[in-house]
């Protein structure tokens, strides 16, 4: 299912002349010079083709070969090692092979005569002079020399003086290559397992790129080259027939999709995750930008009346692509292969409303006016990390697993997991800060898992409701009501009640607020406002008959939402008091 979603991603994504993807036959590399060869074939300069912060330019060549230690040349394009026969001196350490310089030059120089030999094009002519001429021993007096310690393992592409293109884009060049890749097709014929058409098999797969902490060099999704893996006698990927064309048609969509400036890639854990849809349609160039939105956006207009509509609950603007497939696949890395984390299938209207769902859960009243009020995936989770003075919280000490599991959340509409209010409130009872996305992330919580789990409990609002009897959020408020009283009574103080009481308050109030409560009788005789925060107190004990020994996580959760929504309350009173 997955590698024909990415068959027929490939299909459309071809007929895209916007998405710029390799032709079979070719595929994008990182190329990081040029050499610059005259009609004989002599070198007459070297381009460094990196941009300024050293990064390689990406360019589609005719496709690279799969190789580890087997030696196997590219065409028109390949690292010094091919190119030049001489590798970094670590490589030739590594390579525990004197001589092999000397081969890796000969199988390019052997590959380029089969291919090119007898081609009238200027630039394949040139191309075999400069390797017919070229000797690796030579080196130290070549103009390769002057630049060596910056070419090092470097992939080389070839380029006619006085022309803007490179010798692999020639008309010429290009029919000769596409000749020889399809006179190279599998032996080996079978049923493919992708499209139901009986092919030749690939033997091997092209590696997937772009997912993290990977090699670098790509890994697998389909492999098989252990003894124990063979069936009845099939070797390598026999063993799953997929043909040739619909091999390179998925790893060529996947790689895509997955390159470092894709809109259809983000990171959920130690999920590199990608995004599509079975035809254009805005929802797919949203969700990175709802899950993590960046600053440097120019136009985020679209995108907000979408999430405003979805939010409400009403029908978002979808130009008619609502009941089109839409497709998430998660991939994680697992030695030279990969593993599918996970693989969702849903439709564009679907998992509009999951988003819509998910910011209705999580709404709450903002503090500030400058507060996110579509807060991405990872300003979320980075409220589950300790604050500490100083140091900034940093993206990669978030646990993946709860990462995955919140993005799933989302994304099916889910229940969110406990392991997100536990850390939410973890967190606010050691460093005491109960802001504005961690009560959000609470009230997301308990809202949709009360209302999934169909728990018969009052849904939790935006904002203070007095009507909700939940032992917690009654007890959350009275407890902003007392600090409101001391800060009244103390003004200045260095260290107020939740400093010190809070984590035993939401957890243990049996303990603490009959204290508390004896306390505040002394702030309210020295405050300016103790008729109001009398009157207050005596309104939501009304409804606590006795203090719980013990609060359970959802009722902690609660009660970080009865104070949140309480604070504002009382300062609203005492401003309207003043005015008064």
């Amino acid at each position: 299912m997955i590698l024909q979603a990415l068959n027929e991603q490939y299909e459309r994504l071809k007929d895209n002349p916007n998405e710029h993807i390799s032709l079979r036959g070719f595929s994008p590399e990182k190329i990081q010079f040029e050499f610059v060869l005259n009609s004989e074939g002599r070198l007459l300069q070297i381009n460094d083709l990196r941009d300024e912060n050293k990064a390689a330019k990406s360019l589609i060549v005719p496709e690279a070969v799969k190789r580890s230690v087997n030696i196997a040349a590219n065409f028109l394009c390949d690292n010094t090692s091919y190119v030049l026969g001489r590798s970094s001196e670590e490589k030739e350490k590594e390579a525990k092979d004197p001589d092999r310089g000397k081969k890796t030059f000969e199988e390019f120089k052997k590959l380029h005569h089969v291919v090119g030999r007898g081609i009238e094009d200027v630039g394949m002519q040139a191309v075999l002079k400069f390797i017919g001429s070229w000797d690796p021993a030579a080196l130290e007096q070549s103009l390769c020399w002057q630049k060596w310690t910056e070419l090092g393992d470097a992939k080389i592409v070839f380029r006619l003086d006085g022309e803007l293109g490179y010798i692999h884009e020639r008309p010429t060049v290009k029919q000769v290559w596409l000749k020889y890749y399809d006179g190279k097709q599998s032996d080996y014929s079978a049923f493919c397992l992708v499209t139901g058409q009986k092919a030749g098999i690939a033997r091997l797969h092209n590696s997937i790129k772009g997912v993290k902490d990977a090699q670098s060099t790509g890994a697998d999704i389909v492999s098989c080259n252990l003894d124990a893996f063979k069936s009845y006698g099939k070797d390598q990927s026999y063993n799953s027939p997929i043909s040739e064309e619909a091999m390179f048609n998925y790893t060529t969509a996947l790689n895509h999709m997955l390159r470092k400036e894709s809109r259809q890639k983000i990171q959920i854990g130690d999920a590199t995750t990608v995004f599509w849809a079975e035809g254009e349609t805005p929802v797919v160039g949203f969700l990175k930008n709802i899950l993590d939105p960046r600053d440097d956006m120019p136009d985020l207009s679209g995108l907000r009346l979408f999430l405003e509509a979805v939010r409400e609950g009403r029908k978002a603007e979808l130009s008619g692509t609502e009941n089109l497939r839409f497709y998430i696949l998660g991939l994680a890395p697992n030695a030279k292969r990969l593993s599918v984390r996970f693989w969702h299938v849903s439709t564009v209207e679907e998992i509009s409303q999951k988003i819509g769902q998910h910011f209705s859960d999580l709404s709450v009243h903002r503090n500030y006016e400058d507060e996110s009020e579509y807060p991405g995936l990872w300003r979320l989770l980075i409220e589950t990390l300790p604050k500490r003075e100083g140091q900034k919280r940093k993206s990669e000490d978030i646990s993946p697993l709860l990462a995955g599991a919140l993005a799933r959340s989302i994304l099916t509409g889910s229940v969110y997991p406990l392991a997100l209010l536990s850390k939410v409130l973890e967190r606010i009872r050691l460093d005491g800060d109960i802001s504005y996305l961690r009560v959000a992330l609470i009230k997301a919580y308990l809202v949709r898992n009360n209302r999934l789990l169909k728990k018969n409990t009052k849904e939790v609002g935006m904002s203070l409701e007095k009507e909700q009897k939940n032992a917690g959020y009654l007890l959350g408020r009275l407890f902003a009501v007392l600090e409101k009283a001391q800060k009244d009574a103390v003004p200045g103080a260095n260290t107020t009640i939740k400093d010190r009481f809070y984590g035993a308050a939401s957890s243990t109030p049996s303990v603490v607020f009959p204290q508390l409560l004896r306390l505040a009788q002394h702030h309210i005789q020295k405050s300016s406002y103790g008729g109001l925060i009398e009157k207050n107190i005596e309104e939501i004990t009304a409804d606590v008959r006795v203090f719980p020994t013990h609060l359970s996580l959802e009722d902690q959760g609660m009660f970080a939402l009865g104070y949140y929504h309480q604070k504002p309350e009382m300062y609203k009173k005492t401003e309207k008091k003043e005015e008064a």
